[in-house]
């Protein structure tokens, strides 16, 4: 939120933040693809202390620029593409880590738990973020980013983690090559691997663009605070949700189904943003807490699938490349942000939701793999494969 506000604020350009999309997301999708086969060859918890002092004194770097009112363009870009490419090495590591503190029949409700967490503070803090950049300035989020890394940096410390069987010897080249190959030759990790990037990529885009729309409903920093928190309430409706979906005979249905209601509630937000209705602003919130709902559904629901499915050895590299898919989200914004440097924001991202309904329905019709997942049969596989502890 804060990366945002302030680049929007230097520079009042929709495509200086999409160069700040793909500075947050293309460093990661690189790194990822070495994250996953290095959380596969080593202590998790090690990678993870490193990741978070590390992205803690980015965070610092960046609240001291801020702060003395030097920060520049090119320097807030600059960190968020240092912090993506760390990122790459914390997202698969991170990923990996939290089967071996859990049962199997619990995955979904413990992938529900996490994103719980996750959007609690996304539902939360960028009111309160809202309300301290009117107050103070966004030097002071940063400050508050970098303790949390800090915090989760001595957490790590006294974390207690059973050391994995699953360490290879292989080289690095060796594993990303075997990952890519497993996801190659698995038809319905190919499709929902490419179905969250696709939906990140091109559907989720507003988001990195959230400054532009807040400008177009004529809405100050509380109201673009208001926007982000709206969508952290909606998916932590979902998230709860999509605990209840785990022995669902039809879970891949409502899992496909789920991506395209969103969708639709996309288009909706573009429209009411683009055509400035009275009370837009209040619409446009109602629209984006349906369309989170929606959202969180698909993701949770994809991220239990391939955790139950996916050999404990190749865990960290497939889930790395799962997780991919939170940084092609900035990403989109580059293409978005440049379309609608030429339009707007609203036609921008209605033209990229669509390139994504046309994979979706794709999907929906030829793939009856998918469609079909059967959740009962899943946890039942599951179970058979990774007793009890």
């Amino acid at each position: 939120m804060g990366l945002g506000w302030l680049v929007f604020e230097l520079s009042s350009s929709s495509l200086a933040l999409g160069y700040l999309g793909a500075a947050a997301g293309l460093p990661a999708i690189v790194t990822t693809l070495f994250g996953g086969a290095l959380a596969d060859q080593i202590d998790k918890r090690i990678l993870l202390i490193v990741t978070s002092v590390s992205i803690a004194v980015l965070l610092a770097l960046l609240a001291y620029l801020d702060w003395a009112g030097i920060a520049q363009v090119w320097q807030v870009i600059a960190i968020a593409a240092a912090i993506s490419i760390i990122t790459g090495f914390d997202w698969p590591a991170r990923q990996s880590i939290f089967p071996s503190l859990i049962e199997r029949e619990d995955m979904m409700s413990a992938v529900a738990l996490t994103t719980v967490i996750w959007q609690a503070t996304r539902m939360v803090m960028p009111a309160l973020g809202g309300l301290i950049i009117a107050i103070s300035d966004t030097w002071l989020l940063f400050a508050f980013c970098s303790a949390g890394f800090f915090l989760m940096f001595l957490i790590l410390l006294d974390l207690k983690v059973a050391p994995s069987p699953a360490i290879t010897q292989q080289s690095t080249g060796r594993q990303i090559v075997e990952g890519i190959r497993f996801i190659m030759t698995n038809r319905n990790f190919l499709i929902l691997i490419t179905l969250s990037y696709a939906l990140f990529f091109f559907a989720s885009s507003f988001m990195p663009l959230m400054p532009a729309f807040a400008a177009m409903l004529d809405v100050d920093e509380k109201g673009y605070g208001y926007l982000l928190s709206i969508t952290g309430v909606g998916a932590v409706v979902g998230t709860v949700i999509s605990g209840s979906l785990q022995n669902s005979p039809r879970l891949g249905l409502a899992m496909l189904l789920s991506a395209l209601i969103f969708c639709v509630f996309v288009y909706l937000f573009a429209l009411v943003c683009w055509l400035g209705i009275p009370s837009a602003f209040h619409f446009a919130l109602v629209i984006l807490f349906l369309a989170s709902i929606f959202s969180s559904i698909f993701m949770v629901t994809t991220t239990t699938v391939l955790q139950l499915e996916v050999p404990e050895q190749l865990r960290g590299r497939v889930m790395g490349f799962h997780g991919i898919s939170y940084s092609l989200f900035p990403l989109g914004a580059l293409l978005v942000g440049t379309i609608a440097n030429v339009t707007n924001p609203s036609v921008g991202i209605s033209i990229s939701t669509t390139i994504f309904v046309a994979y979706l329905l794709w999907v929906l019709v030829t793939q009856p793999d998918t469609r079909k997942i059967d959740g009962r049969v899943l946890t039942e596989k599951a179970d058979q494969a990774f007793p009890k502890r």
